[in-house]
C-alpha cells in the first residue's frame, strides 16, 4: 500500500479523498456523541447571530476569527453538527493536500510522492475531536501557509517582501486560535537562523502579522468592546490553569502512536547522512515547530487530542522519513498497513461497537461528552441560563445573558460582594433575561438578597436549583390610572 503513495500522479489526489471518505464515513452513519466544547462554540455563533456583540455581550475566551466562522455556519446551517464537521474535512482535505504540495514543490524529501499527504490524513484521524471544526484546526490551515512562504525564501538567493505575507498568515492564526501567537517566535528564530533576513525584512514580516491584530482592536474599540476582549480573551489565555492528569491520558492514549512514529522518524531523519543543506534547515524549522507546539501547551483552553492537531505537521514530516528511508522495503510496507488498518479498526469500533476497545476512559473522552441533562421535559426549546458547568442543559434549549462559559462568568457569581459584580449581573438579566435559571451553585438565594428587584422577577419551581421567570401582564391588563 505504501508504493502506491510513492507514485508521483496528479490522480493520487482522488486518492486523498478516498482516504478521507474511509476514515469520515461512519461518523455520517452514526454520528459521535456531540462535545461540551462543540456545543459551547455553536452557542457563540448563535448569540452572535442574534445581535449580540462577542466578549461585551457574549462573554467567551474564543478568539475573534473564530467566533465570526461559527456566526457564518450559523447563519447559513443553524446548529448543526454535521455541517461544523463537514467543513472541517474540507479544511483537513485541504491542509493534506497543501502539506503534500509544498513537500514536493519546495523538495523536503528526497522523493516527489503522496506519502506526506496520506500521512498527514493518517495521523490527524487519530481520534474523532481532530476532524471537528475546532480553533486550533483552523489556525494550523495558516501556520502551514506560513511555513510554505518561509521555505520558499529559503529556495531563493535572497530574502524578499514576501515576509510580509509569512507575518499576515500568524496573525490570521493567532486571531483563530491565541496560543498560536507563540509562532511568531518560531518564525523569528527561524528567518534569523536560516533565512540571512536583514533588519527591515524582519520589521516587515512584525508589520505583517501586527496589522491583521490592530484592525481587529480598533474594530473592538469603535464598538466599545476593547476592555471587554482583554478580559475574556487575553486576560483569560493567561491565567494559570490546573491541567488534569486524566486529560493527558487521553492524550497519550489516542495520540501516542502518531507521536511515537514521528518520533522513530525523527531519529531515523538525523541519522540519515544524504541530506542536502536546505533539507536539513527545513528539518531544523520543523523541531523549532514542536518546541513552540509544546511550549503552546501553558495556553490551552483545556487538554484535549483536538488542541495537539499543532503537532501533526510535523509528526507527518518525520513519519515520512521513518518510512521512506527504511532499508528493507518490505518492511516499511508491513508497517504502514500496521498503522494504516489500526487507525482505521479504531475509528469505526468507536462508533459501530457499543463497547468500544479502548484502553481507559480517558481514551474515549468521556470527560469531554455531552451528558444527558436532567432537565423537566417542560423545559425544551427555553431560554436559559445555566450557573454551573453546562453538562447538556444547552443542548435542546438556548443560551441567554451573556454568561455562556461559566470559568468566565464565575468572576460576577462568586463576587456578589462586588458591587461592580453585581451590576453586570443584573444589566445582563435586563438585557437578555432567561425564561428558566439552573442554578447548580446555590448562587441564585445570595443573589436575590443584593438584587430584590430581580428576585421579584423570577420564582423558584417545584424542581430544586431550578427558578422561572413571573408571567408578565400584557399591555392593558390591571388597574388603569
Amino acid at each position: 500500500m505504501l508504493s502506491f503513495f510513492r507514485v508521483n500522479a496528479p490522480y493520487q489526489i482522488l486518492s486523498l479523498i478516498i482516504v478521507l471518505v474511509m476514515f469520515q464515513f461512519p461518523f455520517y452513519i452514526n454520528a459521535p456523541d456531540l462535545l461540551v466544547s462543540e456545543l459551547q462554540w455553536m452557542l457563540v455563533g448563535e448569540k452572535m447571530g442574534q445581535g449580540f456583540m462577542l466578549y461585551r455581550d457574549v462573554w467567551d475566551n474564543l478568539s475573534p476569527l473564530s467566533a465570526a466562522a461559527y456566526w457564518g455556519i450559523d447563519e447559513l446551517f443553524g446548529r448543526s453538527p454535521a455541517a461544523h464537521r463537514s467543513i472541517a474535512n474540507i479544511l483537513i482535505l485541504l491542509q493534506a493536500i497543501y502539506f503534500n504540495y509544498i513537500s514536493n514543490q519546495r523538495q523536503l524529501f528526497t522523493e516527489r510522492n503522496y506519502v506526506p499527504g496520506v500521512l498527514y490524513l493518517l495521523f490527524i484521524n487519530v481520534s474523532f475531536d481532530c476532524s471537528i471544526l475546532s480553533p486550533v484546526l483552523m489556525a494550523t490551515t495558516f501556520i502551514l501557509l506560513a511555513f510554505g512562504t518561509l521555505i520558499r525564501q529559503m529556495q531563493r538567493e535572497g530574502v524578499t517582501d514576501e515576509v510580509f505575507e509569512l507575518g499576515f498568515y500568524l496573525s490570521v492564526a493567532t486571531l483563530f486560535y491565541l496560543p498560536m501567537g507563540l509562532f511568531l517566535l518560531w518564525a523569528f528564530f527561524s528567518m534569523l537562523l536560516y533565512t540571512g533576513a536583514n533588519f527591515r525584512q524582519h520589521t516587515l514580516a512584525l508589520f505583517g502579522y501586527i496589522f491583521p491584530i490592530a484592525l481587529s482592536a480598533l474594530f473592538f474599540f469603535f464598538r466599545g468592546a476593547l476592555d471587554d476582549l482583554s478580559q475574556n480573551l487575553l486576560t483569560s489565555a493567561f491565567e494559570a490553569r490546573r491541567y488534569n492528569l486524566q486529560d493527558f491520558l487521553g492524550v497519550i492514549g489516542t495520540m501516542g502512536g502518531a507521536f511515537l512514529v514521528g518520533g522513530l522518524g525523527f531519529f531515523q531523519t538525523i541519522g540519515y547522512p544524504r541530506f542536502i543543506n536546505y533539507q536539513g534547515r527545513c528539518q531544523q524549522i520543523m523541531g523549532l515547530w514542536v518546541i513552540t507546539a509544546l511550549l503552546s501547551i501553558g495556553l490551552m483552553p483545556f487538554i484535549a487530542p483536538m488542541q495537539f492537531i499543532i503537532f501533526i505537521p510535523p509528526v507527518a514530516f518525520f513519519a515520512v522519513n521513518f518510512f521512506m528511508l527504511m532499508k528493507r522495503r518490505w518492511l516499511a510496507e508491513v508497517l504502514f498497513m500496521v498503522v494504516f488498518l489500526t487507525t482505521l479498526f479504531f475509528r469505526y469500533q468507536a462508533s459501530f461497537l457499543t463497547d468500544p476497545i479502548t484502553l481507559t476512559s480517558s481514551a474515549r473522552l468521556d470527560n469531554l461528552k455531552i451528558k444527558s441533562a436532567l432537565l423537566p421535559a417542560s423545559i425544551r426549546q427555553q431560554k436559559v441560563l445555566v450557573i454551573g458547568e453546562d453538562e447538556g442543559e444547552y443542548r435542546d434549549n438556548y443560551p441567554a445573558t451573556a454568561y455562556i462559559n461559566w470559568e468566565l462568568a464565575r468572576n460576577d457569581f462568586e463576587n456578589l460582594d462586588s458591587y461592580e459584580s453585581v451590576i453586570s449581573i443584573f444589566d445582563n438579566f435586563t438585557a437578555d433575561p432567561p425564561t428558566y435559571v439552573i442554578d447548580k451553585e446555590n448562587l441564585m438565594p445570595r443573589l436575590f438578597k443584593r438584587l430584590p428587584e430581580l428576585g421579584k422577577r423570577y420564582h423558584s419551581t417545584q424542581w430544586k436549583g431550578i427558578y422561572q421567570l413571573n408571567v408578565q401582564p400584557k399591555v392593558g391588563d390591571g388597574d388603569k390610572r
